[in-house]
């Protein structure tokens, strides 16, 4: 991921360009890494070292997204429209 889409991230789902702690930034730039990382996968599918690290990801954002349910339920309903992660 470049500097630069990491800033439109930032700014598209936080407060303002400084703001990367919140949770829904947070899971948008995971989300952005997972993407990414399962493209990685057509190709070199017998990479199980990113797999495992995938997998990690996976899991912090799924922490995040209950995180978010307990904290704020509409926070969590737009960010996950947004972000297209529940089919």
């Amino acid at each position: 991921m470049t500097k630069e889409e990491k800033l439109e991230l930032v700014t598209k789902y936080g407060k303002n360009e400084k703001d990367s702690g919140t949770s829904e930034v947070q899971i948008a730039l995971l989300t952005k890494r997972i993407n990414d990382l399962t493209e990685h996968f057509n190709k070199h599918a017998k990479d199980h070292h990113s797999r495992r690290g995938l997998l990690m990801m996976v899991g912090k954002r799924r922490r995040l997204l209950d995180y978010l349910i307990k904290k704020d339920i509409d926070r969590y309903r737009t960010i996950i429209k947004e972000l297209n992660i529940r089919k």
